[in-house]
């Protein structure tokens, strides 16, 4: 027996109703994340094999209302200044052994460091997120010390080092717009767009990340450089960002305002 669910009419069926469906892309794309691999590979077939059979009709002239309205959104659209944000990525979290050590964010370091050097090579502004407690912070009665101010632990971790041109912005908490500079800083590098980086994927990152969409950035986390405390945490978390996108007002908002400052620079 065949293990193409394409080649089973009932199946093939169930295949078309998820397809045709008015359901956003990404909550499609949510859904599929979860589905079995035979499942995933019968959906594509089913897509290539109708996107092959709508090839085959001659192409429709847009309507003039169309054409002007697809017009318009390009003739407006401000290109993304991106900035590369590195969480948590600190001594107390990377050592062995340390009370919240995260043993996957040392593994990867090796991307995070190719990617920190890509981005100065380019110009990309990088910020460094850095987790920071005094001795007394109530934080500690919850979770322990760690990456307290003057110990050391709170360090960036030697081989990401930052460097004189980058930016570095102390938080209290798991998102980095909480009780920081940061929204600042961005505003000051006129910025839409953030490559977040770092650890705990599940909570620093993804906090992070709810925060900017709703100030109207966009967000990419790269696989190779966040690190979770286990995979299927990451796996969770990365699945729900993919899952939200910018809020609408703020997003238009942010681009409006880049877009008048550019123009004036």
């Amino acid at each position: 027996m065949s293990d193409d669910p394409t080649e089973n009419d009932e199946a093939t069926a169930e295949l078309l109703a998820v397809y045709f469906a008015a359901r956003h892309p990404r909550l499609e794309g949510a859904l599929l994340e979860l589905s079995p691999p035979e499942v995933v590979a019968g959906y594509v077939a089913v897509r290539e094999t109708l996107s092959a059979l709508g090839r085959t009709f001659p192409p429709e002239t847009l309507g003039p209302h169309l054409r002007s309205r697809l017009v318009g959104t390009l003739s407006t659209r401000v290109p993304s200044r991106p900035a590369l944000l590195v969480l948590d990525m600190l001594v107390d979290h990377l050592t062995p052994g340390a009370p919240l050590e995260v043993p996957r964010a040392r593994l990867v370091v090796p991307a995070l460091r190719a990617r920190l050097e890509a981005a100065r090579a380019a110009g990309t502004p990088v910020v460094y997120v850095v987790d920071e407690h005094g001795p007394d912070d109530a934080d500690l009665a919850g979770w322990g010390a760690h990456n307290i101010a003057g110990t050391g632990g709170n360090d960036v971790w030697p081989e990401l080092a930052p460097l004189r041109t980058d930016h570095v912005v102390k938080k209290p908490t798991y998102s980095g717009f909480v009780g920081s500079r940061l929204e600042d800083v961005l505003e000051e590098l006129k910025v839409d767009s953030l490559l977040l980086t770092g650890c705990l994927t599940e909570i620093g990152i993804i906090a992070t990340a709810t925060d900017a969409l709703q100030r109207g950035y966009t967000i990419e986390v790269p696989p190779d450089c966040q690190a979770g405390l286990a995979e299927p945490l990451e796996q969770s978390a990365m699945a729900a960002l993919r899952l939200m996108a910018p809020f609408g007002p703020a997003r238009k908002a942010r681009l409006a305002r880049f877009h008048d400052a550019r123009a004036e620079g």
